[in-house]
């Protein structure tokens, strides 16, 4: 039962992302340059090892529910308000997307920041507003508790290319999981 609910929850992780207007209105545009390819069947392989964005992280807050529009971008907006007001410099984060989910580098160090699973992830934005913020919720391995955190990217192109990427990650880890499960 536990298996059909992670399976569960990555089709509804998918779609919450999929639906997400502001992606479709958009229309993304993405180009060849930047390794940033224009169909998903070209980004199986390179998103199977994980995908690089060089991202400022702003910080986090907590959230009551695990996905919505209206949730994201209020946390968002706490967020940035936050970090505006504090003078301290944005940590420079490589974020890497893969069917495991989310892992945080620091750009400077290199020492590894945080693992996020797939299944901890419930919900990821581009912010309709701060359009160069893209945001993720996600379930505290310690505490259980819902954080939202987000970050800061060069463009509103990248920002949308992550939470696409995103998207992917969860159809590639709904696939692998359904053929990895299939005949059980």
């Amino acid at each position: 039962a536990r298996l059909g609910s992670a399976m569960e929850a990555l089709r509804a992780a998918g779609r919450a992302v999929l639906r997400s207007p502001r992606l479709a209105r958009h229309g993304l545009g993405l180009r060849r340059r930047r390794k940033l390819p224009e169909s998903w069947a070209d980004m199986q392989e390179p998103l199977l090892e994980g995908m690089c964005f060089t991202l400022k992280y702003l910080g986090m807050t907590l959230v009551e529910k695990p996905k919505g529009e209206d949730m994201a971008a209020a946390a968002i907006r706490r967020i940035v308000a936050t970090a505006r007001v504090g003078a301290r410099k944005f940590q420079k984060v490589i974020l890497t997307v893969s069917p495991r989910g989310i892992s945080l580098q620091d750009a400077d160090t290199k020492e590894m920041v945080e693992n996020i699973s797939i299944y901890r992830i419930s919900y990821c934005t581009t912010d309709k507003l701060q359009n160069k913020v893209f945001a993720y919720v996600a379930q505290s391995q310690e505490s259980g508790a819902l954080e939202c955190h987000a970050f800061l990217s060069p463009k509103k192109k990248i920002a949308q290319a992550v939470t696409l990427t995103v998207a992917q990650a969860f159809q590639m880890a709904l696939d692998l999981w359904e053929a990895t499960h299939a005949g059980r």
